[in-house]
């Protein structure tokens, strides 16, 4: 077996500038983007994440509407039987929601390439950067947003992927939840990237997504190195 392909790519510091370069795994970040497969994937991750306790009353369920609202004939208006029939003000809702399950089981294979197509969408895209050191000195988030901007990022909601959470990183980020969101290499999916415009991986968590993707293709055998186009 041929041993997969590599790209580089430039690592940026906290400042902004150049730090040096890191090979992108091809079977990783250059794969063949499977778009149906990510739409499918994507829908199924943000149903599970729902309640589903949506619910309405029927014509059976409302208050009232007993007694017949007048008689059949003879008023010269339209016949009704009942004031909880949908078509009056307060009456049932027709076809409405009721609470439902929502969860839906996905095989491992079909998460592995979504992920692999969301990671390969960004790169496509020019959507992906790599961040040297993830550090901060201070719990501040006026120190995260100095880096923030002088990466380029200041105006794109972003996904910062670490090896592991820095506790100065995790606190100067509480307030920038809806621009800038972290999560650990060994967990992140296709919803949490697609989710963001930009994707920042941190140098040292680069290798644990990769080893995360191929080891789970070794471990799946043969079928699951096919990638379905």
């Amino acid at each position: 077996m041929k041993n997969p392909k590599v790209e580089k790519s430039i690592v940026y510091k906290k400042d902004g500038k150049k730090a040096g370069e890191l090979k992108l795994n091809e079977a990783v970040f250059q794969a063949p983007i499977n778009y149906r497969l990510l739409q499918l994937v994507l829908k199924a991750y943000a149903g599970n994440q729902r309640r589903g306790t949506h619910d309405t009353k029927g014509r059976a369920e409302v208050r009232g509407g007993g007694k017949k609202p007048w008689k059949q004939k003879g008023t010269g208006r339209a016949r009704h039987s009942s004031r909880r029939s949908p078509i009056w003000r307060g009456g049932g809702v027709t076809f409405g929601p009721h609470p439902r399950d929502y969860d839906t089981n996905l095989p491992d294979g079909m998460k592995r390439k979504a992920l692999v197509s969301a990671l390969s969408l960004k790169k496509k895209e020019d959507n992906l950067m790599l961040l040297e050191d993830a550090n901060l000195k201070q719990p501040k988030t006026k120190e995260l947003v100095e880096v923030i901007k002088a990466l380029g990022l200041k105006d794109s909601r972003t996904l910062f992927v670490v090896s592991e959470v820095n506790e100065n990183l995790k606190r100067a980020s509480r307030n920038l939840k809806d621009l800038f969101s972290i999560r650990l290499a060994r967990d992140v999916n296709a919803y949490h990237i697609q989710r963001r415009k930009k994707l920042l991986i941190e140098s040292n968590a680069l290798p644990v997504i990769e080893k995360r993707v191929l080891d789970e293709v070794q471990a799946a055998g043969p079928e699951a190195k096919k990638v379905t186009k």
